[in-house]
């Protein structure tokens, strides 16, 4: 078919990757088909459902390079489960009674939208798919084309997310400003919160891009400029079951031979056992519109802490979370290319209206490829018996180690 009008939206949270993804897809499109027309939808599918969308001229689209240089999402972004009608009445986007799947696939038809290009994580992209058979049901063809955005790199089958690698390198220049609260006081316990729900891939990519940062640095232990008082030892990620008394013992020595300790936590690590606790106590468990455990409330890396500084003997206790610093920053250079790729084949696949998500596909050796939504998931586990990272908490567990 004719391929005449695009639309474009981004939704779900931030990633290190949105304002570049438009960009490159603004661009693609100029270069490939200056004659397809550019609809964007403010605030994601919030602006679908409002019916609030707006095009750009010919200049504008050859200024869209400026965009490659921003985080954040320049058309705006939002969390909208087109599922929960009471959610999406009480936010004031459709009126009592609407079923906001149908609202948002007939605002659709109305804009003459024949390709929709969505980037977000697995909510986002199995919602569009879904549009695109209820337009078609009803003799309306559009096709879909998702873009995979999440910090914490868990679709499947997509090998790496876009703006994955940023946050685990921007997380970790979070925390080499952070670590050096490690001399604020005596016996000080540093607590790093990291996102991710299911998966610990960031935690470990975060860690991991900090000791690389760590090792290029030159130390002076003898006035207590000491590495193994700014390294890492401890790691607790969701795939990773965690026994406190070990923990407690071995970081109580931590404390007493280094003199600080410093550790990092998925915001999904231990949930369970938190969760439990809530419960127990008759605290409500708070539940976002999407049913998910409002992570940010629950606060993992507060109870990490309250539960390890005792035991330990900590006399300062310090929490921080690199998450929104992280999952905001432009794009580095390694994900400016991946973006470039992805977006050029979701172009590609656009202007001959096939439906599906752009990616390296592990099942394919890796290779960009166009993938069925059918195979499309979220919340994959970060294989923590893979033997690096395995050998990394080696290495961690053995600073000041016990002998």
């Amino acid at each position: 078919m004719a391929i005449k009008r695009v639309g474009i939206l981004t939704a779900g949270g931030l990633a290190p990757c949105l304002s570049a993804s438009i960009a490159n897809l603004i661009l693609e499109y100029t270069k490939e088909a200056p004659q397809v027309e550019i609809i964007f939808y403010r605030y994601g599918y919030a602006g679908v459902l409002l019916g609030d969308s707006f095009s750009i001229g010919g200049d504008m689209r050859m200024q869209a390079q400026r965009l490659l240089r921003f985080g954040g999402s320049a058309i705006g972004n939002s969390r909208v489960k087109l599922t929960n009608g009471k959610d999406c009445e009480k936010r004031g986007l459709i009126r009592r009674g609407e079923d906001p799947q149908i609202v948002a696939a007939e605002q659709l038809r109305r804009d003459c939208i024949d390709v929709l290009h969505t980037i977000g994580g697995d909510d986002t992209n199995s919602v569009a798919a879904q549009l695109s058979l209820y337009l078609q049901s009803n003799g309306y063809s559009m096709a879909v084309i998702g873009l995979p955005k999440t910090v914490d790199n868990d679709i499947v089958p997509i090998v790496q997310t876009l703006g994955a690698d940023t946050a685990a390198t921007e997380g970790a220049r979070f925390f080499s400003n952070v670590v050096n609260e490690c001399t604020t006081s005596p016996r000080m316990l540093i607590v790093h919160e990291i996102m991710g729900r299911h998966s610990g891939w960031l935690t470990y990519a975060t860690a991991r891009a900090y000791r690389r940062w760590l090792e290029k640095q030159e130390f002076l232990p003898s006035i207590g400029l000491d590495r193994r008082r700014w390294d890492i030892h401890g790691l607790y990620i969701p795939e990773c079951p965690i026994n406190f008394a070990e923990e407690i013992e071995r970081l109580r020595h931590v404390m007493e031979t280094v003199g600080n300790v410093n550790v990092f936590v998925s915001e999904g690590a231990g949930v369970d056992i938190i969760l439990d606790e809530m419960r127990e106590s008759g605290k409500e468990v708070p539940i976002d519109a999407f049913g998910h455990v409002k992570l940010d409330l629950i606060n993992a890396g507060q109870w990490f802490g309250e539960h390890l500084s005792d035991g330990i003997g900590g006399q300062k206790l310090l929490v921080q979370k690199s998450g929104y610093f992280a999952r905001s920053a432009p794009p580095n250079s390694f994900d400016l290319e991946l973006i470039r790729e992805t977006a050029k084949l979701a172009v590609f696949h656009g202007l001959r209206g096939q439906s599906g998500l752009v990616g390296k596909d592990e099942k394919c050796g890796e290779k960009m490829s166009l993938i069925d939504f059918a195979r499309i998931s979220g919340g994959r586990a970060f294989n923590a018996n893979d033997s690096e990272f395995q050998r990394f908490l080696g290495e961690i567990t053995a600073i000041g180690s016990i002998q």
